[in-house]
C-alpha cells in the first residue's frame, strides 16, 4: 500500500471513480472542501463519478440531502445507495409481503410504496432494517431481547455499517443490529457494500475503476471482491484504530483486505 498525495498523480489510469459519501465527501454535517475540489476536477476531466452509499434511503433523499449540504447538481449525476437497491427488492415483494419496520422514523421512504404492509414484529413475514430507533439508539442488549424470539425471520439490512461520525459523534448503523440477529442464529440479507451486487449497478465490465472509501469493512472490501482498485481514507471511521501510518498495514491485515493507496482525505 502506497500512501498517495494527490488524487491528480494517478486519476488519468481510470474511467470511473466509485465514491463512498460519509466519512469520504462530508462527515453527517458538512462537506469536506478538499474532497469537492477533487471531484469537481474529475468533473472536469470528463470522468465518471459515482457516489455510492450505504445509506438506508433512496438515492433521492441522499441528493437533496447533498444539495442541502450545497454541493453542486452537476455532480449528482450518478448517485446509488444500498436503501435504493433494497426498496425495489420490497417492492417486488422478494421477502414476502408484510414486514415489521426496526429503524428511526426518518427512514419511513424506502417502504413508501408498500407502506400498507407494515405490521407488528409477531405478524411479518420479514424484518426490515434500516437503524436503531430514536428512543434505543445506543442499547444493542434491548434489540437482542426483542429479536431473540423471532430469528426465524430474514432480516433485511438496508445499511451493512456497523457505525459511522456525525462530525465527532459515533452513531451506531443497521449492521450492528444485524450482526447482533446474526449472533443469535438468524439470516440476514444484506444490500450495499461489501456485497458485488450493488456494484453491478455501479459500472459496467470493461470500465477501468478506482474505488474510494474509509470503510475496511464495506468500501475497502467491496473494492477487493470486485477486485478493483482503491483508496484507503484513513481520517474515517478507523481513525481512533491506529496511532501512526506505520500501523496501517496491520490494521488492514485485522479486517483481512488490502488497499492500493492511502490518503489521509481525498485530496486532489
Amino acid at each position: 500500500m502506497k500512501e498517495l498525495n494527490h488524487l491528480a498523480e494517478i486519476f488519468e489510469k481510470y474511467d470511473t471513480f466509485v465514491i463512498d459519501l460519509w466519512g469520504v465527501v462530508h462527515n453527517g454535517v458538512a462537506l469536506n472542501p478538499n474532497a469537492i475540489k477533487a471531484v469537481d476536477q474529475l468533473k472536469k476531466h470528463s470522468k465518471k463519478i459515482v457516489f455510492l452509499s450505504n445509506a438506508p434511503r433512496p438515492s433521492l433523499k441522499v441528493i437533496n440531502f447533498l444539495q442541502n449540504m450545497k454541493m453542486d447538481k452537476r455532480y449528482l449525476e450518478n448517485v446509488m445507495t444500498s436503501g435504493e437497491a433494497a426498496m425495489h427488492a420490497i417492492n417486488q415483494k422478494k421477502f414476502g409481503n408484510t414486514f415489521y419496520h426496526l429503524g428511526p422514523t426518518r427512514d419511513t421512504s424506502i417502504f413508501e410504496k408498500v407502506k400498507d404492509n407494515k405490521t407488528d414484529l409477531q405478524s411479518c413475514d420479514f424484518i426490515l432494517c434500516t437503524g436503531l430507533f430514536d428512543d434505543y439508539e445506543n442499547d444493542l442488549d434491548y434489540y437482542k431481547k426483542i429479536l431473540l424470539k423471532h430469528i426465524s425471520k430474514k432480516l433485511i439490512c438496508t445499511n451493512p455499517d456497523l457505525i459511522v461520525h456525525r462530525g465527532n459523534v459515533e452513531e451506531l448503523c443497521a449492521g450492528s443490529i444485524a450482526k447482533v440477529f446474526e449472533d443469535l442464529g438468524g439470516e440476514v440479507v444484506y444490500f450495499g457494500k461489501p456485497h458485488k451486487e450493488i456494484y453491478n449497478m455501479c459500472f459496467g465490465p470493461n470500465e477501468k475503476v478506482l474505488a474510494i472509501g474509509d470503510n475496511l469493512r464495506t468500501d475497502i472490501k467491496g473494492a477487493n471482491n470486485l477486485k478493483i482498485d482503491c483508496i484507503f481514507i484513513t481520517e474515517g471511521v478507523h481513525r481512533k484504530e491506529f496511532n501512526n501510518f506505520s500501523e496501517l498495514n496491520k490494521l488492514l491485515e485485522k479486517y483481512s483486505v488490502k488497499a492500493n493507496f492511502f490518503q489521509k482525505e481525498l485530496k486532489w
